[in-house]
């Protein structure tokens, strides 16, 4: 049976210092953030996912996007190098919160550098962005973690946002969705569909068709209801003065066994 865990970390107290890099830093209110994030955390649960916490890491102000520290193929974590020396101290909880869940390890080592957010899989087919925090040793490292395994590694190139996440998801049908003026090559992904706002780039896929979107994106929301799918809007702005979206906020172990 498929997992559904969804592996979370508070924001804490200096979640207002994190990096910003391809926009204006504007101010952060830390209680609002952790308001937002508590309710992210719920509408996960509300729609089946078990959240389990990684321990804080209140030193670190950009650890709350949990997603960059690991990357889950099947039941084997990898756990990242992050682009930014600044972030590399959140992966150590990250590591063993994955292992308390039963997932087998692997690490990035140096020159490589990888950021989960830079990761996004279809299937088997795995796009890692490369050109931000992502470097071309962390591609290779990658593909050699999880290619024996069965993934189809492609890499793409990333230059207008932080992450290939911040550019691109995908639909439960595979199709990807993007704001055009921020993905560096529509035309590498065999399906593509444009949205008219930035947030609507971002969703994490809930299951049943419900996908989790951004407020900030209510004309994608209303586009992807066209199409059948049941957006389910969640309020992170906060998160979003700081290049974040809903999917960095959590690591979805959807192939997790025993």
């Amino acid at each position: 049976m498929p997992s559904s865990i969804a592996l979370v970390r508070r924001p804490g107290p200096r979640v207002a210092e994190g990096l910003v890099t391809h926009i204006e830093r504007s101010p952060v209110d830390p209680d609002r953030a952790l308001a937002q994030w508590e309710v992210y955390t719920v509408t996960l649960r509300e729609h089946g996912w078990q959240t389990v916490e990684a321990e804080p890491a209140d030193d670190c102000p950009d650890a709350v996007f949990v997603e960059d520290a690991v990357v889950m193929f099947g039941n084997v974590a990898l756990i990242a190098r992050p682009g930014a020396a600044s972030r590399r101290p959140e992966t150590d909880a990250v590591e063993a919160a994955v292992v308390g869940l039963g997932a087998s390890v692997k690490r990035v080592r140096e020159p490589g550098t990888l950021d989960g957010g830079d990761v996004l899989k279809i299937g088997s087919t795995v796009y890692v962005g490369q050109g931000g925090r992502t470097n071309a040793e962390g591609v290779r490292q990658l593909r050699a973690a999880f290619e024996p395994l069965g993934a189809r590694v492609t890499a793409v190139p990333v230059s207008r946002v932080l992450h290939l996440k911040s550019a691109v998801t995908a639909l439960p049908d595979g199709t990807v969705v993007g704001h055009e003026p921020l993905v560096d090559r529509p035309s590498l992904f065999p399906r593509f569909l444009p949205v008219p706002e930035e947030a609507g780039s971002h969703v994490v896929l809930l299951g049943g068709g419900k996908l989790l979107m951004a407020a900030s994106a209510p004309r994608s929301a209303e586009l992807f209801a066209g199409l059948g799918y049941e957006p389910v809007l969640v309020d992170i702005g906060e998160f979003e003065k700081l290049e974040g979206c809903v999917t960095c906020l959590s690591v979805r172990l959807r192939e997790l066994h025993a």
